[in-house]
């Protein structure tokens, strides 16, 4: 790490770790880490071929092992993290799947929380009994001693997303770490909401934890991308998994990701400025049977987020009186806000959970984890708040 300032990299403060952490530089003395687009790498000797492969030397083989663009961009998430190592993936769920198919067999059993993202909800309804692996849903909400009922003799991992997707409930992160470590279990975490600037689950017991790059991180809707951090051991057997099965990243996108990480910080200042605005100016709005939002004290888990989190995300939560029909005409009358089903980006977006990230639920699915008709998620940009508030307002009014 050349450009690094010559300071052991824990002690510096993360904008500055996402900024200075770089590949060493080459002899063209560049300032920005340029891109490698290439498949492979070239040996010195036969020997050093030899040596690569059997992991005796460390460096550079093929793209899809690895590549300094992408070690650079996982070398900056683990940083952030507190983690050891980590693994850089091809998309947010192929680092959702890689972060517990490397670790279960046939037999086991997975803990989850129920009010998940609804492509991880499939892995555990449709995916992973295929292969003989079970998942027991546990309410955000439950108590330790319901966590604790849940354990089964085979459970061998926990996953939760906190705050969840898109509902905003929140988890006891060190509830889950103190369970996790009594009963020997693999605590995995996804963090994509919040990113490592306002929650390190790492701190509170996690083993893993997982990003979908493709949202805050990238920050501007270009590129997909995933990563998991965690523990040396197990991101070892992690590399093994990918290396054999193929879900890497592309160099251009690791070198877009790590790029954008150097903004990271003062993006998300911005967005969680810009969604607390929002959800306090529209909490009470007569068009709105509710604003969810985890700094907002009206919130279900605000105790748990002022401690657990630094600041309260870049998503709001509107439940629209009129419910189904009320949230398409609402989407509709949008002038400023788009309408996709991307999140964290420097664009405000707003998605209808029921009809398009969650439709593969079942009604009484969604309803178990709050989705209902009415509900739309805001994933707040940097744009003006007045801006964005007056979108909504003028959307409310026409859709009524």
């Amino acid at each position: 790490m050349a450009d690094q300032p010559h300071r052991t990299p824990r002690t510096l403060h993360p904008e500055t770790l996402a900024i200075r952490t770089q590949t060493p530089r080459s002899a063209e003395r560049e300032h920005s880490t340029p891109l490698y687009l290439t498949s492979s790498f070239v040996f010195d000797d036969a020997e050093q071929a030899r040596a690569l492969f059997t992991e005796e030397e460390q460096g550079n083989i093929y793209s899809r092992y690895s590549n300094p663009n992408t070690d650079e961009f996982v070398r900056k998430m683990a940083l952030l993290e507190g983690a050891d190592d980590g693994i850089a993936f091809a998309s947010g769920m192929a680092a959702v799947f890689g972060s517990m198919a490397a670790f279960l067999r046939s037999g086991d059993h997975v803990l989850a929380s129920r009010a998940l993202f609804g492509s991880t909800h499939q892995l555990f309804t449709k995916l992973f009994p295929r292969w003989g692996i079970t998942a027991t849903y546990v309410d955000a909400d439950a108590s330790a001693d319901a966590w604790e009922a849940a354990v089964q003799p085979s459970t061998k991992l926990v996953f939760v997303e906190t705050p969840s997707n898109p509902g905003l409930a929140l988890i006891d992160l060190d509830m889950l770490g103190q369970l996790c470590a009594a009963h020997e279990l693999m605590l995995v975490v996804d963090n994509c909401f919040t990113t490592p600037m306002l929650q390190q689950p790492m701190k509170h017991g996690a083993h893993l934890v997982v990003h979908s790059a493709t949202k805050f991180i990238d920050g501007q809707g270009r590129v997909l991308g995933g990563v998991v951090v965690g523990n040396a051991d197990l991101i070892t057997e992690l590399r093994f998994f990918i290396r054999h099965t193929g879900p890497a990243l592309s160099p251009f996108n690791a070198w877009v990701l790590s790029k954008s990480l150097e903004t990271l910080s003062v993006r998300m200042e911005r967005h969680c400025a810009n969604a607390l605005a929002i959800a306090t100016h529209f909490e009470d709005h007569a068009e709105l049977d509710f604003v969810r939002y985890p700094f907002l004290a009206s919130h279900a888990d605000h105790a748990l987020a002022v401690r657990q989190m630094s600041a309260g995300g870049g998503i709001v939560v509107l439940e629209l009186k009129g419910g189904l029909d009320r949230a398409r005409r609402f989407i509709d009358a949008l002038e400023l806000l788009s309408h996709t089903p991307n999140l964290g980006d420097v664009r405000s977006i707003v998605t209808h959970p029921t009809s398009t990230t969650h439709s593969k639920l079942s009604e009484a699915e969604r309803v178990q984890v709050g989705i209902v008709p009415g509900m739309i998620r805001v994933s707040v940009g940097l744009e003006h708040r007045d801006d964005l508030i007056a979108d909504i307002e003028q959307a409310l009014e026409r859709s009524k």
